[in-house]
C-alpha cells in the first residue's frame, strides 16, 4: 500500500494520518497518433501525480492523491472516433463536488494536476474559490515545468511527440508501438497572423490540422529520454507539493 494513494489506502490509515495537501490528476481518453494508447495522457497522470506524491511524502509532507479523472475537454476533436469529450462546465461540476467535500471535512489545499492541453482551470478556480473562501485552490500542467529543449531532439510538437512518446516507452512500453508505425506528426499552420504568433488564440480543429492525430514527430523518442524527464519532472513537482502542503494559506505573499 502507497499511503499517499487514496485509492491503496483503507480507512484505518485515513483516521491515524492528517492530510494537508490532496492532488487531484485530471487527464483525457484521445488518440495519440497511430503508436500510442488513448490513455496516454491518463497514464502520464497517474504516474506523475503518484512519484512526485512518493518524494513529497518522503519529505514530511503529509499529500493524498485522488484517482486520476480520465476524460477531458476534447471539443476540438468531435470527429476524431472515442475521444471523450468533458464539457468544461461539466469539469466544473465535478470539481465542485469535489471541492465540496474537502471544504466540509476541513482539508483546504487542492492542486489540480493537468496532464491534457485542453484542460484549463484557471477560470474554474476564479469562480469556486470565491464559493469556496477558505480553500486554496491551484493548478499546475506538468508538462509546462520544464524547458522540452533541454531533453528532446524535436521539442516543439504538443500531441503524441518525441516528448509524450519518450515518456510512455519508459513508463509503460508495452502499449507503444513500433515508432516504425507512427505518423510523422506533421501540423499545418494557422494562416491568420495573430493565431500562428500566439497573441490572439482560437480553437484547433483536430482533424484539418493533422492526418495522424499526432502534432510534434516522435521517431527520436526514447525511453531513455523518457525516464530523465520523467524523474526531473516529478522532483519538481515534488519541491512545490512539499511547498503546497506547508503553506499557510493566510501567509502566502512576501
Amino acid at each position: 500500500m502507497r499511503p499517499y494513494i487514496l485509492a491503496e489506502t483503507n480507512w484505518k490509515h485515513i483516521q491515524q494520518h492528517p492530510i494537508d495537501l490532496v492532488i487531484l490528476p485530471w487527464g483525457a481518453t484521445e488518440a495519440h497518433n497511430y503508436h500510442m494508447p488513448y490513455a496516454t495522457d491518463v497514464i502520464e497522470a497517474d504516474h506523475i501525480a503518484a512519484e512526485a506524491a512518493r518524494l513529497a511524502w518522503e519529505q514530511g509532507a503529509k499529500v493524498m492523491v485522488l484517482p486520476t479523472i480520465p476524460f477531458g475537454v476534447n471539443t476540438g476533436q468531435t470527429d476524431i472516433l472515442l475521444d471523450i469529450n468533458l464539457y468544461p462546465s461539466t469539469q466544473r461540476a465535478i470539481l465542485n463536488d469535489i471541492i465540496e467535500v474537502l471544504d466540509r471535512q476541513g482539508i483546504r489545499k487542492l492542486v489540480i494536476l493537468n496532464s491534457h492541453g485542453g484542460n484549463d482551470f484557471k477560470t474554474m478556480i476564479r469562480e469556486l474559490g470565491v464559493k469556496y473562501p477558505t480553500m486554496l485552490l491551484s493548478t499546475c500542467s506538468w508538462f509546462q515545468t520544464l524547458n522540452k529543449s533541454e531533453y528532446f531532439d524535436e521539442f516543439k510538437g504538443d500531441h503524441a511527440d518525441e516528448m509524450e512518446t519518450s515518456l510512455l516507452l519508459h513508463l509503460r512500453p508495452d502499449l507503444v508501438l513500433s515508432l516504425d508505425e507512427a505518423g510523422d506528426g506533421r501540423a499545418k499552420k494557422w494562416k491568420v497572423t495573430a493565431f500562428r504568433e500566439g497573441w490572439a488564440w482560437a480553437e484547433r480543429k483536430w482533424s484539418q490540422v493533422t492526418e495522424d492525430t499526432g502534432i510534434g514527430n516522435p521517431r527520436q523518442a526514447t525511453a531513455e529520454k523518457g525516464r530523465h524527464y520523467f524523474d526531473d519532472v516529478t522532483q519538481k513537482i515534488a519541491g512545490f507539493f512539499v511547498e503546497l502542503a506547508k503553506a499557510d494559506p493566510a501567509d502566502l505573499y512576501e
